[in-house]
Parts: C-alpha cells; sequence; structure tokens
C-alpha cells in the first residue's frame, strides 16, 4: 500500500507504534501483528521521524502525550516528511483536547486510553480503508490527467496571433504559460519545468489570487467545472499541490511558495515568491 497502490495485503501493510510505555507500545505491536499487519514499535518521537525519513510507512498509531517531543510535533514534522501518512492519535483524558486539535487538523482519528485492542485494530481497518479509497481516487484522477495530456498533444498547435489575452501570468519569481503549461523560476539559475493540464490550472488559480486563500472548492471547481463537498474538494486537490510543490518549491517538505491555511485552503505566498 505504501507504494502507492490499493492493495489492502494486511500483510504488505506497515505500521509504526510510537509510545514511550515499553508495556503499551509492545502489547499493542502484538495485537496488530497477530491481526495481520506488519507493526514495528517505536519509543520516540525523534526515533519515529528518523524512520519515516528512510522507510516507508501506512499508517501510524501516535501517543500524544511523550517526553521530550509530544505527539502533536511528531505529527506536524511526519506531515512534511510523509504528506500521505495515516495517523492515529492515542490520548488520555488529560490531553483530550489537544487530541481534537490534532485530528482537525491531521490525523484520522483518535483514541483514548485506555482503548481495548478491537477497537485500535477496527479503527486501523477503517483508516486503510478509507486511505485505499482515496489512493483509488487519486489513481483515476491521474489516468484523467494523462488522457487530458494526450489529447492536448494531439492538437494542431494554436498560432501565436491567435493567443488569448491573459495567458502569461507573472507573479515574483514566477512566469506561467498557460497555453504551453509552463513555468519558468527566475533567479540565479532561472529554468522552466513543464507542467500537466492541472497543476497549470491549480497554479493559475493561485497566481491570480496572490496572498489570498483559495479554497479547495475553488480549485475543483476551476479543475473540473463543478462544485464538490469540501472533503471530497480537499482529497482531490490535495495531490495537485503535492506534484506543484515537488517542481516549485526549493524545499518542497518545507514549502514556501505554496503555503497550506489548515481547514481553509492554499495561499501563494507574493512575499516569498520573489
Amino acid at each position: 500500500m505504501n507504494t502507492g497502490t490499493i492493495d489492502l495485503d494486511k500483510g504488505q501493510i506497515r505500521i509504526m507504534v510510537v509510545d514511550d510505555e515499553a508495556f503499551i507500545r509492545q502489547a499493542l505491536v502484538r495485537a496488530i501483528n497477530l491481526n495481520g499487519y506488519h507493526a514495528e514499535p517505536v519509543s520516540s518521537g525523534l526515533e519515529a521521524l528518523a524512520l519515516l525519513k528512510c522507510t516507508p510507512y501506512d499508517l501510524m498509531v501516535l501517543d500524544i502525550c511523550m517526553p521530550g517531543m509530544n505527539g502533536v510535533e511528531v505529527l506536524r514534522l511526519a506531515r512534511q516528511i510523509h504528506p500521505e501518512l495515516s495517523v492515529i492519535i492515542l490520548t488520555g483524558h488529560a490531553t483530550l483536547e489537544s487530541a481534537i486539535a490534532a485530528v482537525k487538523g491531521d490525523a484520522v482519528d483518535y483514541l483514548l486510553k485506555p482503548a481495548s485492542i478491537h477497537d485500535i485494530v477496527a479503527t486501523i481497518t477503517a483508516a486503510l480503508h478509507a486511505r485505499a479509497e482515496q489512493l483509488r481516487r487519486q489513481h483515476l484522477l491521474h489516468l484523467m490527467d494523462e488522457v487530458i495530456e494526450a489529447l492536448h498533444s494531439t492538437e494542431t498547435p494554436v498560432p501565436k496571433q491567435a493567443t488569448t489575452p491573459g495567458h502569461i501570468l507573472q507573479i515574483g519569481a514566477l512566469t506561467l504559460d498557460r497555453h504551453k503549461r509552463q513555468v519558468v523560476l527566475a533567479g540565479d539559475s532561472p529554468h522552466t519545468i513543464n507542467l500537466t493540464e492541472g497543476e497549470a490550472t491549480v497554479l493559475a488559480s493561485l497566481m491570480e489570487h496572490p496572498n489570498q486563500v483559495v479554497s479547495c472548492r475553488q480549485l475543483a471547481c476551476a479543475l473540473w467545472g463543478y462544485d464538490l463537498d469540501d472533503y471530497s474538494a480537499s482529497d482531490l486537490v490535495r495531490p495537485y499541490v503535492f506534484r506543484l510543490r515537488q517542481k516549485v518549491e526549493t524545499v518542497p517538505n518545507n514549502p514556501r511558495l505554496i503555503s497550506t491555511i489548515r481547514g481553509r485552503g492554499y495561499s501563494l505566498a507574493l512575499t516569498n515568491a520573489g
């Protein structure tokens, strides 16, 4: 599953269990493995982040209250390393408010300690099925992009004099040619980057509203021409933003141009684009 497929073969799914209490950590790993998954114990947030940098995981079960780096900070940094990672928060009553805040941000669910093994495994299974459905939809979008690109490649080129006004957008260091689907990054070594139709549409929407929040619903409407609910729009737009960051950001995991505005959408930072 961590390769981007939608295979739910339990034995192929890697789960990281992060908890500083050895008894809880080992008990969770044993229970999850007995249910057919491949779980690994991790005792601290720093160890978890180090592993994520070199090993792909599908899901993380994360204790929110740990010494040193707490679960909320681990979650934030884990998202930078692995944006598609599913995270389930474990919390005591004293940290429930923080857990709910984490779920509203990046975690897929949370469980109160002491949670039964049945509840933990059921939550893991539900999260993995939701992730499989998300991957299926992303795969369909990728196929749609390929079809659109193939259709564009067979079109008769538009004569130069027939180009429409406004097909060139320039914001700070970015210059986008919407017809050619190319963006030029200015700087010490200017270079041109080819975009897909969908990537160019998303970037154009952001460039038309610099330093403003563009909602996922607005971006989805620009992409497909119809309105979606907030959840579906966010789910479908996220892969385009991820790929754009890989192409235009100097450090994709720490974006300076395309910012995520949690719960609202995305923004192109004009002050960082020059």
